[in-house]
């Protein structure tokens, strides 16, 4: 069976705008939600968001490019050129016919709808920008990405809610392992927050007016995030034969439906994916060392993942290392898997677990050792990725250090 490593990474995120920065934050337990500057915040009663900070579009792009260029687009054109840059990889002739990319969002042209709807209706024209359509379909990014990097092989975007880039990330290492493709582009991004992007998710009732604190006793809710992260993920001997440097090695992944509810999260479901995917990686559940949990900060979600947990891993659970970073980087919906991978790579080849900042009430149904607050150094030679999306859908990763 054909081996999958991940040979490049990028992104920007409320952390930092590429690898380094947001690294750095994570060790040192910073924390990216700060104040909404947005259009109308005042009449939102959430006005607090993890933002892309001091990021200007147009130092980056001209302005034809932006008029196509929504702003999770942009986003993952800017983590793609950091992570293809990493990989030193180039496409062309059958390479490129090998190669392709596969991108999670789950809101994709939020901005874009927002700003056409406001031209719309608040502002009575009667005439939009002739690339509305090309700009906020969530494929844009898939296809800008595959355009600018001659990327010929399979090449689409997924959209599974809090699921997507783990779904997208999953299905690219499928892609590799089975030999359609040797390379893949693989991530995700989201940027929902405008005015009507935080406005619809106020009326679910899941946000915190205040901070995220994942696991902790007196959480309130999810605090939105925006941004991307970008793998580029390799077939190991097609990377080991260029002399590539392998950041870590993609093992497992599985995939499920809590066919239950379509907001309450499922015990069940979760603990099937996790099972999977420590199977398909062939893995006992006394090999892994750190999960990034999904933990959101909602006192469902953060409740069925660590009863999901305790029942897959048994006493082992009690060893486990278990962290959010969503309490740094916010919940960026179908982007946040892949930000979050950025850790399990981190804990994989630095050593270092990403804490879960904000926690302040140890909560006794979520009593497994969640590395409060300040991040910690262990050695780790497996680590899984979890994402437990609304609709129940569930996709975990399971990831081992570099071979």
């Amino acid at each position: 069976m054909r081996r999958v490593v991940i040979t490049g990474q990028g992104t920007i995120n409320a952390l930092g705008h590429d690898v380094p920065t947001t690294l750095a934050a994570m060790r040192e337990g910073k924390c990216g939600i700060g104040p909404l500057d947005l259009r109308d915040v005042d009449r939102l009663s959430v006005k607090i968001g993890a933002q892309v900070t001091g990021y200007d579009p147009e130092a980056l792009f001209n302005r034809q490019q932006i008029a196509f260029y929504d702003r999770f687009t942009q986003f993952t054109l800017i983590a793609a050129h950091q992570a293809l840059d990493h990989s030193g990889l180039v496409f062309g002739g059958e390479a490129a016919t090998r190669a392709g990319v596969v991108l999670g969002t789950a809101g994709g042209g939020v901005n874009t709808w927002d700003e056409n709807y406001r031209t719309v209706y608040e502002e009575g024209k009667n005439r939009v920008h002739p690339f509305v359509v090309p700009k906020l379909m969530n494929n844009a990014a898939a296809s800008h990405v595959s355009m600018e990097w001659n990327l010929k092989g399979p090449s689409f975007s997924v959209a599974t809610a809090c699921a997507s880039s783990n779904h997208a990330m999953g299905l690219a290492f499928q892609l590799i392992r089975g030999g359609a493709c040797d390379v893949m582009v693989t991530g995700g991004s989201e940027a929902m927050l405008s005015f009507g992007g935080v406005k619809a998710w106020e009326g679910l009732r899941v946000m915190s007016k205040d901070a995220c604190r994942p696991f902790s006793a007196n959480r309130n809710g999810m605090v939105q995030g925006e941004g991307a992260a970008v793998f580029v993920f390799e077939e190991y001997d097609h990377a080991k034969r260029r002399g590539a440097e392998i950041l870590a090695e993609v093992v497992g992944f599985a995939m499920t439906s809590d066919a239950a509810d379509i907001v309450m999260p499922s015990k069940q479901g979760a603990g099937r994916a996790i099972s999977g995917a420590l199977k398909d990686a062939r893995l006992n559940p006394e090999d892994i060392c750190y999960i990034n949990a999904h933990g959101t900060g909602t006192a469902a979600n953060d409740k069925v993942e660590c009863a999901a947990v305790a029942d897959v891993f048994g006493h082992h659970a009690d060893d486990l290392m278990i962290s959010s970073t969503k309490s740094m980087h916010g919940h960026l919906i179908g982007g946040t898997g892949a930000v979050e991978l950025l850790a399990c790579i981190m804990a994989l080849r630095d050593g270092v677990i990403a804490p879960t900042i904000g926690y302040e009430e140890p909560d006794p149904e979520c009593a497994l050792d969640v590395v409060p607050n300040e991040a910690r150094e262990a050695k780790v030679d497996a680590v899984l990725s979890n994402a437990f999306a609304f609709g129940g859908l569930n996709a975990v990763l399971a990831l081992k250090a570099a071979p």
